[in-house]
């Protein structure tokens, strides 16, 4: 299979050296798939041709010689993904619209990796808000500018160094078109990734998305040493806020209790390598904002995209204080201590409210 991965990030990156690799059976050497590394910049091409590594995202990795590495004004978009059999997104959301926009008219699957929510377009004063006010998730991207397009999502709780280390990790290949998965699927689906299939496309983006803004809260409350206890009560109370929002979008409530809901929650608010968590844990040593963001050298998309899953929540009358919590924490209105405080202070309820 021939793969292009628009994006040289650090799990753009750990993809393709994936799907890259020698076909993992006894006395075979052959690569897995012909597979095309393409990044806008430059200067990143370069360094990762003269090094065989990515040293800027994925440093102590070495890149396979059968990787082909493009971009940075050599080889254009177009010539990248012209004669492909699969085409992955390893993007910023931010990055989405346009790259979709390009890909519209592509005729065969495109796949997204990126988690989280567009930023949100600013309504005109006093107009009542709309779907496009709020910040969408990739697949309504794809429904307003690419309604042809074969797409979907693969998600699922992964660090991108394990998967380059091919280390065992389970993603969920999402789409409505059967051939979008199946495709996925074929490309890599092996002993150290296993690839399950959904087509709840809505359900695995919520979790994919939500799940960043709940391990900022769960990064604060490791970082002020609240315990155990409090750390478990945070996720389980987390993936309730995440179902609950899902299913008013549309998505099925067993998702959350899979891989890319209850899986990928897990993994991004206990995991050392997760950015989000990292936000959390620096937020609750006195760090502003600016500090942290600048210290990660990366995007944790968490904290672009906490507010919109705020304004989506109270817009179909969801109610989510750790999310509401986490956005105050952001945008200097609580601080830590407080954070914590309001969530505690809230009034009783049923477990299932």
């Amino acid at each position: 299979m021939k793969i292009v991965v628009i994006g040289a990030g650090a799990w753009g990156t750990a993809l393709a050296v994936n799907a890259a690799g020698a076909v993992e059976a006894a006395g075979c050497d052959a690569p897995r798939h012909q597979v095309t590394l393409w990044a806008r910049d430059a200067a990143l091409v370069k360094a990762m041709q003269a090094e065989h590594a990515n040293t800027r995202y994925l440093p102590g990795v070495t890149l396979p010689d059968n990787l082909l590495l493009q971009g940075g004004g050599e080889t254009s978009l177009a010539q990248a993904v012209s004669g492909q059999d699969l085409i992955i997104l390893a993007t910023p959301v931010s990055a989405a619209r346009g790259l979709l926009q390009s890909l519209q008219q592509a005729s065969v699957p495109v796949v997204w990796l990126s988690k989280g929510f567009e930023a949100p377009v600013a309504a005109a004063p006093h107009s009542a808000p709309s779907l496009a006010s709020f910040g969408l998730m990739v697949h309504e991207i794809r429904a307003q500018v690419a309604t042809d397009l074969r797409a979907g999502i693969l998600s699922g709780p992964s660090f991108a160094l394990e998967v380059a280390r091919g280390q065992p990790t389970a993603l969920v290949a999402a789409s409505e078109h059967a051939e979008v998965r199946d495709a996925l699927v074929a490309a890599f689906h092996g002993t150290s990734l296993r690839i399950y299939a959904s087509d709840d496309i809505v359900g695995v983006e919520v979790g994919g998305a939500v799940k960043n803004v709940l391990a900022i809260a769960t990064g604060l409350c490791d970082g002020l040493q609240l315990g155990l206890n409090a750390r478990a009560a945070l996720i389980t109370r987390g993936l309730a806020e995440m179902t609950r929002l899902g299913v008013a979008l549309g998505a099925r409530a067993e998702t959350f209790t899979g891989l890319s809901g209850l899986g990928d929650l897990v993994l991004t608010a206990t995991g050392d390598l997760s950015r989000n968590r990292k936000v959390g844990l620096q937020l609750a040593q006195g760090k502003t904002l600016a500090e942290v963001v600048k210290s990660l050298g990366h995007v944790a998309e968490g904290v672009y995209c906490a507010r919109t899953v705020v304004q989506r929540a109270a817009g179909l009358g969801v109610d989510m204080p750790i999310a509401q919590s986490v956005v105050a924490l952001l945008d200097g209105k609580l601080r830590p201590a407080e954070a914590v405080a309001a969530l505690m202070g809230r009034g009783p309820t049923t477990e299932l409210a």
